[in-house]
């Protein structure tokens, strides 16, 4: 008898074992911590913040670290000052009026529409204008500006400084030497008008778009001098003053900017104007057609990086280039034309080579 008791309990003891491992998942699950994925983790994003909207005589900005890449929306603005001290993904600006803005480093596109009487600095990847009047635009550009179905647009090169702006033209992937402002494409011409034209070469920056007068917008050490421009201000599409250029190449280093900068500045302390600027990638059929024959110089020092070129323009602009590379840049591997001859076909020859490589 006992022996059976014993054989009887032993199933309802393996019943109670089996029960326990069967518990409805429910139940497990309530008692084990949620899995979290990177992605709910992540902070989340207001839109309000990365927008302006439906303001009316008012000073607003975004201090430097404050968008770091979002995207941006300005819409139906009516006499404000707006200030973004950051770099962003995209920027559309839609419905303002009598505003002035500034635009920090753009990765995309910034695209005005149905805007008017506007007066702005900006700096982007793509620059688009569609239904707009009256704006008046230092622009730093990319790629060739496209206007459409737009009238009374003016244009200068960009010129504007603070001390994180640099770092913020490397983190939205822009290049300070790539900067075409001038060679705007307009879609809708209209016969026996132009649509766009160039700002006076004096035109002040502050004239346009003034410094902010909010506190805590103060807090950003602007400086509007030309000579301190991150960007460097170029001529770009307007008449050159002598039919003699030069055309100077400097090859990827430690200190490729910091040098293309100083030659920048010896070449303006000499009168010589600084008509356009590029930075690009060459490979050694590049360079053999642009530096022909003394192509084999230069090769090796291809595969370093991006190579910056400089046009200047004046009358002895080879040899003053010439001179001041002998002396100030004293062994440093750099291309400078031979001569006056030579750099027109120089000149010609690479910035043809970088539009086509630029896909413009």
């Amino acid at each position: 008898m006992r022996e059976s008791e014993a054989r009887g309990r032993k199933p309802e003891k393996e019943q109670q074992q089996q029960q326990q491992r069967q518990q409805p998942a429910e139940e497990a699950g309530e008692q084990q911590p949620q899995k979290q994925y990177s992605w709910d983790k992540r902070e989340k994003v207001d839109p309000k913040d990365y927008m302006f909207n439906g303001l009316k005589d008012e000073t607003v900005g975004r201090l430097p670290g404050k968008v770091a890449g979002q995207q941006f929306v300005i819409q139906d603005c009516e006499a404000c000052n707006i200030y973004i001290f950051d770099h962003s993904a995209t920027i559309t600006i839609d419905d303002c009026t009598n505003c002035r803005i500034f635009l920090g480093p753009v990765k995309g596109s910034i695209f005005f529409r149905n805007c008017r009487d506007c007066k702005c600095v900006v700096a982007c990847q793509q620059f688009r204008t569609r239904d707009c009047r009256k704006l008046e635009v230092f622009l730093c550009c990319a790629t060739q500006p496209i206007i459409e179905s737009s009238t009374s647009i003016k244009f200068g090169c960009f010129q504007f400084y603070y001390p994180e702006l640099a770092f913020q033209f490397k983190d939205a992937g822009l290049s300070i030497f790539n900067n075409t402002w001038s060679n705007i494409h307009d879609f809708t011409p209209l016969s026996g008008e132009n649509n766009w034209s160039l700002l006076p070469e004096d035109a002040v920056i502050q004239d346009y778009v003034p410094l902010p007068t909010l506190e805590e917008l103060k807090a950003v050490r602007i400086s509007t001098d030309a000579s301190r421009s991150i960007v460097p201000i170029t001529r770009g599409q307007r008449q050159k003053i002598s039919d003699e250029s030069c055309l100077a190449v400097l090859f990827a280093g430690d200190y490729t900017t910091a040098n293309a900068r100083k030659l920048i500045d010896e070449m303006l302390s000499r009168s010589f104007l600084l008509v356009q600027t590029k930075e690009v990638l060459m490979k050694p059929e590049d360079a053999q057609r642009v530096f022909q024959e003394r192509a084999p110089d230069f090769i090796p020092f291809l595969e370093k990086g991006p190579v910056i070129a400089l046009e200047f323009n004046g009358d002895g602009a080879v040899e003053g280039c010439q001179l001041i590379i002998n002396d100030v840049f004293n062994g440093t591997k750099m291309f400078v034309s031979e001569n006056k001859v030579a750099a027109s076909g120089d000149v010609e020859s690479f910035y043809n080579f970088a539009d086509l490589q630029m896909g413009m």
